[in-house]
């Protein structure tokens, strides 16, 4: 069977990608300026790649079109495809009816740290034999890809609250029909789509209806939005984590570890090479989550102290002139100022520069940006990129004076950074896009300098 993606770089629709392919399917696909890892993690597997949306693409004639969510009406690939009468479906839609039917389902659910907590869990299973299949927005390095089939009953997903396709607006994360579920925080994002907060926690209801009583929740006892959505109605066993009656984390240690206890009860030490307590948290909820299909917490902390990292969460991409330069998803005011933190923790000494790239469709908004001057608050300097906005970003950055510079053209950017840094700083790059190989162009400019 041929199968066409439409949008098939995306975190999502790539792994659905490799699912498919591993599948036995015969997969090809589509998309606009595409970019690693995920475009390079796709040509690995032999999946062509055909670049743009034209219509012409309906000759190759495959069994069905699945098409992601970054793709709406007016799209002249899916314009062709309807006024054809051909088959297609979402992403979601076609990754529960294939792939996850009868799995066990471990989803990961939030506003932030779905990717590491997703990636901490499958590796916790891996560890302990388990060989999960899993579909993260991310690669975990440990793995190398960010989606795998195995004949494992357990499949561990990124649970993602945005809509599913142009067709369906619920929630991608109501189609996955899960089992053990991590709802890891809730915040407003996704403006785009979301009108409030109340908008998201609703969606968060529906996912909470359909798990079984036989499950189980792990949730944030520190997100009152969360308590709101489970006091609309909770029919599954639920496990808080961050609370002293359930799981919980002692204080950090000089050795960078921390107690974890159950009810009170101490069940081993967590040693995890990510920093920030944001991390310490995930990984907490990923110990909660394994033990529900049978693995010990101190197995689960073990394989955490060998856990390497995911690409694109604090991944160090390389050193110049003793200038470490660093790339980071986060693209939240949350997420922004919890890496920064992080980072801090991190090094032993240094400036940080934060390099910014507000692109995400909440970003580029302006929704949050009287939240970005606090979230950045910590870094000795800033540096935003503001191509393309239609708000005032040096207006809402002003609150951080001489500390924040702004700029429309990416090599005066690069030009500013690289001449700033100096020896022992750490650059942090933090954007959800490619955002124009900055990282890349950055090293090359402290090389030159």
């Amino acid at each position: 069977m041929h199968i066409h993606i439409l949008g098939i770089c995306g975190t999502f629709m790539g792994g659905v990608a490799l699912l498919a392919r591993a599948s036995g399917y015969r997969v090809t696909g589509c998309d606009a300026n595409v970019y690693p890892p995920m475009s390079t993690q796709l040509e690995a597997q032999g999946i062509e790649l055909i670049e743009g949306y034209d219509a012409a693409q309906t000759g190759l004639a495959p069994d069905l079109f699945v098409v992601g969510n970054a793709i709406s009406r007016g799209n002249p690939l899916l314009e062709e495809i309807l006024d054809k009468g051909l088959s297609f479906v979402s992403g979601p839609q076609w990754l529960a009816e294939n792939v996850l039917r009868e799995k066990w389902v471990l989803a990961v659910a939030g506003t932030h740290g779905k990717t590491t907590t997703s990636s901490l869990l499958a590796w916790i299973l891996e560890e302990a034999g388990l060989k999960p299949g899993f579909l993260i927005g991310g690669v975990p390095q440990d793995f190398g890809v960010s989606a795998r089939l195995t004949y494992s009953p357990f499949f561990v997903i990124e649970a993602d609250e945005y809509d599913t396709a142009f067709c369906d607006k619920r929630s991608k994360f109501v189609h996955y029909r899960a089992r053990t579920a991590i709802l890891n925080n809730l915040e407003f994002d996704h403006a785009d789509i979301f009108s409030d907060l109340a908008a998201i926690e609703t969606q968060f209801h529906h996912f909470v209806r359909i798990l079984p009583k036989s499950g189980l929740i792990v949730a944030n006892a520190g997100e009152a939005s969360l308590k709101r959505v489970l006091d609309r109605g909770c029919w599954t066993p639920l496990e808080w984590f961050g609370d002293p009656a359930g799981w919980n984390l002692g204080e950090l240690e000089s050795d960078d570890s921390c107690g974890v206890s159950f009810a009170g009860i101490e069940v081993g030490r967590l040693c995890l090479a990510l920093a920030g307590a944001h991390n310490r948290a995930n990984a907490l909820a990923a110990v909660a989550a394994a033990r529900h299909v049978g693995v010990p917490p101190a197995a689960a902390l073990a394989a955490l102290a060998r856990f390497g990292g995911v690409k694109r969460r604090l991944e160090m991409r390389g050193v110049a002139r003793d200038v470490t330069v660093y790339d980071d998803f986060a693209h939240h005011p949350t997420a922004i100022s919890a890496t920064i933190a992080g980072l801090r923790q991190r090094i032993s000494g240094g400036r940080i520069l934060a390099v910014l790239e507000p692109r995400s469709n909440t970003m580029k908004l302006g929704v949050m940006k009287a939240q970005l001057p606090a979230s950045l608050q910590e870094a000795e300097l800033t540096f935003c990129y503001a191509a393309n906005l239609g708000w005032d970003v040096r207006g809402a950055l002003q609150p951080l004076g001489d500390k924040a510079q702004v700029y429309d053209d990416i090599e005066a950017l690069v030009e500013a950074v690289s001449g700033a840094a100096r020896a022992g700083d750490h650059v942090l790059v933090m954007s959800n896009g490619s955002f124009c190989g900055v990282h890349a162009r950055l090293l090359e400019a402290l090389v030159s300098r």
